[in-house]
C-alpha cells in the first residue's frame, strides 16, 4: 500500500499503470465498519482501490465541532493495509487548499433544504473537496453510504451537470447490532450516550412501521418520529420526509420517501435515515 500526501506523488501512481480501473472512498479517517464495507466493494468491482483521509475544514461551520472530530491516522492506514488497498491521500489542509485558494463548488436547490439549511455552507465544502478528489485521482468508480443521503443527491446531481467520467456507487448504511448507524461522530458519546443515540433507528423504524400499517400522511409520521426521540429526551435538530431525488418535502407519500433526521446526543450531532416505500 502506498500512502502519499502530495497530489503529484498520486497522479503519478494511478497513472502508472493506465489501463487499470481505479475505485475511489473517500473518507474524512477514523475509519468504522462502514468505510471498510465501501473499501470491500470497490475492491471486488475494480483492478485498484484508492483512499482519501482528510478531515475537510470548509465543510465545518462550528469550528469546535472541526477541532473535536476524532482522528487516528496510524489505525487507519492499519486497517486499509489489511484490506488490501494499493493507494491513501492523506494531504494537510494546505495541500488542498493553498494559499490564494479562491475557487468552489456551488449545486444550487438540492443542498438548500436539511443539513444545508442547519449547516450553512457545508455543502459547498463538500463538492468543492468532492470534486478536487475526482480530479486528482480521476477514479472510474467512487464510493459512498447512504447514511449521508443528503451529500449522495448533492454529489450525483454535481457530476451530472459537470459531466464528471465516473459512476457513483451507493452503498446500504451499515449499523451496529442494535441498529445504531455506523459513524466516526459515535465515538465521542459517553456510554449512556450510545444507549440512547440507538433511538434514531428505533423512531425511525416506528414511523416505518406507520407506514407499512398504511399512514401516508408526512405530518403524522414526523410526529411518530418526534414522540419517540422525545421520550428519551433527545434534542431534535430536523425530522424530514422528502422525495429521494430531489429532497423537495412531501405531504402525501405515494411512492418512495427518504426519512432523514438529525438530532443531538450528548451534545454531538447525528444524521439517520431510511427509504419507504
Amino acid at each position: 500500500m502506498q500512502v502519499f500526501s502530495e497530489i503529484v506523488d498520486i497522479r503519478q501512481a494511478r497513472w502508472k499503470e493506465p489501463s487499470t480501473r481505479w475505485g475511489l472512498v473517500p473518507t474524512m479517517g477514523f475509519l468504522h465498519e462502514g468505510h471498510l464495507n465501501l473499501v470491500r466493494r470497490a475492491r471486488n468491482e475494480n483492478d485498484r482501490v484508492g483512499v482519501s483521509i482528510f478531515v475537510n475544514p470548509i465543510q465545518f461551520n462550528d469550528t469546535k465541532d472541526l477541532d473535536h472530530y476524532p482522528r487516528d491516522l496510524p489505525r487507519d492506514l492499519a486497517l486499509l493495509e489489511k484490506e488490501g488497498v494499493d493507494l491513501v491521500w492523506t494531504p494537510t489542509p494546505e495541500q488542498v487548499y493553498p494559499e490564494n485558494f479562491q475557487t468552489y463548488i456551488t449545486v444550487e436547490k438540492i443542498s438548500q433544504p436539511l443539513e444545508g439549511k442547519a449547516r450553512p455552507g457545508h455543502f459547498r465544502g463538500v463538492t468543492t473537496v468532492v470534486a478536487k478528489l475526482f480530479n486528482i485521482f480521476q477514479p472510474d468508480r467512487a464510493y459512498f453510504g447512504q447514511k449521508d443521503a443528503q451529500q449522495v443527491a448533492v454529489i450525483k446531481q454535481m457530476i451530472e451537470d459537470l459531466n464528471f467520467n465516473l459512476e457513483i456507487i451507493i452503498c446500504p448504511t451499515v449499523r451496529e447490532s442494535d441498529g445504531l448507524a455506523m459513524s466516526s461522530r459515535n465515538a465521542r458519546l459517553s456510554p449512556q450516550g450510545r444507549v440512547d443515540a440507538t433511538w434514531l433507528y428505533r423512531a425511525l423504524s416506528n414511523a416505518r412501521t406507520a407506514f407499512e400499517q398504511g399512514i401516508r400522511d408526512a405530518q403524522k409520521l414526523k410526529g411518530i418520529i418526534l414522540k419517540t426521540l422525545q421520550e428519551k429526551n433527545i434534542r431534535v435538530d430536523y425530522i424530514s420526509i422528502t422525495n429521494p431525488v430531489t429532497l423537495q418535502e412531501l405531504e402525501i407519500i405515494q411512492q418512495e420517501a427518504l426519512v432523514s433526521l438529525a438530532a443531538f446526543v450528548d451534545e454531538v450531532r447525528l444524521i439517520d435515515n431510511m427509504i419507504i416505500g
